[in-house]
């Protein structure tokens, strides 16, 4: 089983308020990335949550697992996917490392994805849009020891760079997959 891990426990410092409950379309940021997981098949979604903690679990209620990462405030992403692979242990194959910023992301980049695990059984499978990694990025089981062994300063990026000859990359004709939101002109780019 592949399982998401929705990374969404930053303080939205840059944005000046959490943008996980921004409005997108009909929905909001975090919701609109849940559902383009849930319509690309994922069944098992987790989110990892930190700032605005208590707002985005009653934004999402009971439709996903949410943890709570309680090292949010050190603002470092590695110590949010460790946690999300910690949980996830013994169910999972392997994981799916999304952005809970990047509501721009298509459901058929997910799909590729997932099938490209599927069909290839590739350990680490990352989208690339005109040679730019992206998200969300899939990592195997077996790796995931590693991650979870990593100390600061190292960071997923450090993680990636090691492991470069063996990515499988999945091309995307997008650039969706290199943009999340970070300061109010993103998010007025994007949003429209």
């Amino acid at each position: 089983m592949i399982t998401a891990i929705v990374l969404a426990a930053g303080e939205s410092k840059r944005m000046g308020e959490p943008k996980m409950l921004m409005p997108w379309g009909k929905s909001t940021v975090l919701q609109t990335v849940i559902s383009t997981l849930q319509a690309s098949g994922v069944k098992d979604i987790l989110v990892v949550t930190g700032g605005a903690r208590q707002q985005v679990e009653t934004l999402i209620g009971k439709t996903v697992e949410t943890i709570f990462n309680e090292n949010y405030q050190s603002g470092e992403m590695l110590s949010s996917i460790q946690l999300g692979l910690s949980a996830k242990m013994r169910e999972a194959s392997a994981a799916l490392i999304c952005l809970g910023d990047q509501p721009q992301v298509e459901e058929r980049t997910v799909r590729a994805i997932c099938n490209a695990f599927q069909l290839n059984k590739s350990q680490l499978i990352v989208p690339s849009y005109e040679m730019k990694r992206g998200h969300p990025w899939l990592v195997a089981k077996p790796l995931w020891d590693e991650i979870l062994a990593m100390k600061s300063p190292k960071t997923p990026r450090d993680f990636l760079k090691k492991h470069a000859r063996n990515i499988h990359y999945v091309v995307v004709d997008t650039s969706n997959i290199i943009a999340d939101l970070d300061t109010p002109e993103d998010y007025a780019k994007y949003k429209s």
